[in-house]
């Protein structure tokens, strides 16, 4: 029996991680290969400039991140802090567990310059401003394609729903943070009075409490670096929306700004339902066909759009293994190093 549910994870795993190529393989044969090809070398030199804006966004989120640690940094190297978001970055291209993965990898590439506490706590800071201004560039796309652009009657009704649930998440967390009110620990505890979960919530609710306790009290304990933080945050949003306006004006779709704004919010939402996917493979292509399609552009023109934007994606996922790969091969070779001299202090 034992034998037969492990068959069965990895029967489910297996055919989780083969989904979405094989969503991806199918969209691109029904949009055909060839006619794919031809709009992706149309963008031409377009992808130097998308490759610039994909190292911006990097730098600033680590501006935004770097913000959000509550310690001395100036130990902390620059380099040594891009490096940390870029690996990161690349673990979080495999999914939810790489993005927990990632998250591991950033808090243990910042010792011994900064604590394991501080880095947990920068890691959760860092997220959860990260999530609130999502969730609110997501509002504001659904709001725009409300105003601006022609829906049918039922997919208004989808859009303006979610654009309510959006907005209420965004008020909720806000006064939450103003009003310091533990909302994350408070559903835990209400999920810790079922039985299958009570042994679970019991083992995590001492770090949920502290990573909530410190997220709320980070705008009051240091506003500068709260208000920075969330800027760059905003700032890093506003790279992503250039990054769709640049790819579509070399492939000549004349959408203005404000519909880039809006494809990049209808993205986050389509990011959000696809995390169940690892890498979002395949549901972010077949997502931005459908937002192609309702914005009046072709189903093809939306495949390569979200090619585009992924293929910079794995450049700089490549740049990010690279950079593990150093700094690891470096910390194994100063382990090494301490490791003779003490063989050579004891004898």
């Amino acid at each position: 029996m034992i034998k037969l549910q492990s068959l069965t994870r990895i029967s489910l795993r297996v055919f989780a991680a083969l989904l979405g190529p094989g969503l991806l393989a199918y969209l691109v044969f029904r949009a055909g290969p060839v006619f794919v090809w031809e709009q992706v070398q149309v963008v031409g030199w377009g992808f130097a400039l998308i490759i610039t804006l994909g190292g911006l966004s990097q730098l600033i989120r680590t501006c935004a991140w770097r913000q959000t640690i509550t310690y001395d940094i100036r130990g902390l190297r620059w380099s040594r802090s891009i490096g940390a978001q870029l690996v990161s970055d690349a673990c979080g291209q495999l999914g939810f567990t790489g993005k927990l993965l990632g998250e591991g990898f950033r808090v243990s590439l910042l010792t011994p310059a900064v604590p394991l506490d501080r880095g947990l706590s920068s890691c959760v800071i860092d997220g959860g401003l990260h999530l609130l201004t999502a969730a609110l560039v997501a509002a504001l796309g659904l709001s725009i394609t409300l105003l601006h652009f022609s829906l049918s009657g039922q997919w208004r009704v989808y859009s303006l729903l979610l654009a309510a649930v959006l907005i209420a998440v965004v008020v909720l967390a806000a006064v939450a943070v103003t009003r310091g009110w533990q909302l994350m620990g408070n559903v835990v505890r209400a999920l810790g009075r079922v039985p299958q979960l009570h042994n679970w919530v019991i083992s995590r609710q001492p770090i949920i409490d502290s990573a909530e306790h410190n997220l709320l009290t980070f705008r009051r304990v240091a506003p500068t670096a709260f208000w920075a933080s969330l800027i760059f945050s905003l700032l890093w949003h506003a790279v992503a929306v250039l990054e769709v306006y640049v790819i579509l004006h070399f492939m000549g779709a004349k959408v203005p700004l404000v519909g880039a704004v809006a494809l990049e919010g209808l993205t986050k939402v389509i990011n959000l339902v696809g995390a169940v996917s690892p890498g979002n493979l395949g549901t972010y292509e077949g997502g931005n066909m459908l937002i192609a399609t309702t914005f009046g552009m072709t189903a093809t023109a939306g495949l390569t759009l979200a090619l585009c934007r992924r293929a910079g994606s794995i450049f700089w996922a490549a740049v990010g293994a690279v950079c593990m790969i150093v700094m690891k091969r470096a910390e194994w070779g100063k382990a090494a190093v301490w490791a003779r001299a003490e063989s050579r202090a004891s004898s």
